[in-house]
């Protein structure tokens, strides 16, 4: 009888498991809902999934995550691993800087949150997220500090998917300075306002905040960025670079470090 409920055990863990991936994520309701086991059940089993590394729980939204590197078979997104890596690190920024941060991975012609501290930082005034927006590349601190650290290649492919089908010189050697200007100072932010017309444009210009970022780095390369952002009447970005950049830097640093590590 007691190796049939150790049996039973492992399949209710491998059904949790297996819901878990399917859906890229699930809150502890859509797990109930999903297998029907009682929620009392489900907090046992997810937190020795937990302690073996087996799943992880996503600040951002709560929903509970495979955990990437745990898993064998087909390669887990790097942009998986990233959010995992980082997900404690986000928690301790949060304790040292009041603002909330996003960390941000890039896509074709966007760049998208995969996770935040938001929703511990509990600042009404500049909530974050939710995983999955996309951010501009041109009119976020975001999504700059990315294109002002990746590769001249890449950097001229999503300036090529980006660029509006009227853009004129004007709009590129502008966009080259802000490049420049990132590099230079080693943070990026959302000053000077560049005209080209996106999916961010307006809201950036409406939402009263203002922002820095840092690249993240893994083997040498560019992989996201993460950010700070706080109620631009609160606050002036000199303020917060002279507070702030220095522990923004660290904690970028040693998330790249810790996925070069376990990439191995």
């Amino acid at each position: 009888m007691a190796e049939v409920k150790t049996i039973r055990a492992v399949e209710r863990a491998l059904e949790v498991i297996g819901a878990i991936r399917a859906r890229r994520g699930m809150s502890l309701n859509e797990l109930n809902q999903a297998t029907g086991l009682p929620k009392a059940t489900l907090l046992r089993i997810l937190k020795t999934l937990s302690e073996g590394g087996m799943v992880w729980q996503r600040m951002a939204d709560g929903a509970y995550v495979a955990g990437a590197l745990k898993f064998t078979g087909q390669p887990p997104d790097i942009t998986d691993k990233l959010a995992e890596i980082a997900s404690p690190f986000l928690a301790d920024l949060s304790k040292r800087v009041m603002w909330p941060s996003v960390i941000a991975a890039p896509r074709m012609e966007y760049i998208e949150v995969i996770e935040t501290n938001g929703p511990i930082v509990r600042l009404d005034s500049a909530v974050l997220g939710p995983v999955g927006l996309k951010l501009s590349y041109v009119h976020t601190a975001t999504g700059r500090a990315y294109l002002a650290a990746c590769s001249a290649m890449e950097r001229e492919a999503i300036i090529e998917r980006i660029r509006p089908a009227q853009a004129d010189p004007e709009g590129e050697r502008l966009l080259e300075s802000i490049v420049e200007q990132t590099r230079r100072q080693g943070y990026s932010a959302r000053d000077p306002v560049h005209f080209w017309p996106d999916r961010t444009y307006d809201a950036v210009r409406a939402d009263g905040r203002r922002s820095l970022a840092v690249p993240i780095y893994s083997a040498g390369q560019a992989i996201a960025a993460l950010n700070l952002t706080w109620p631009s009447s609160r606050t002036t970005l000199a303020e917060v670079v002279e507070l702030h950049l220095a522990t923004m830097k660290a904690t970028a640093s040693i998330i790249g470090r810790r996925l070069d590590e376990a990439l191995g």
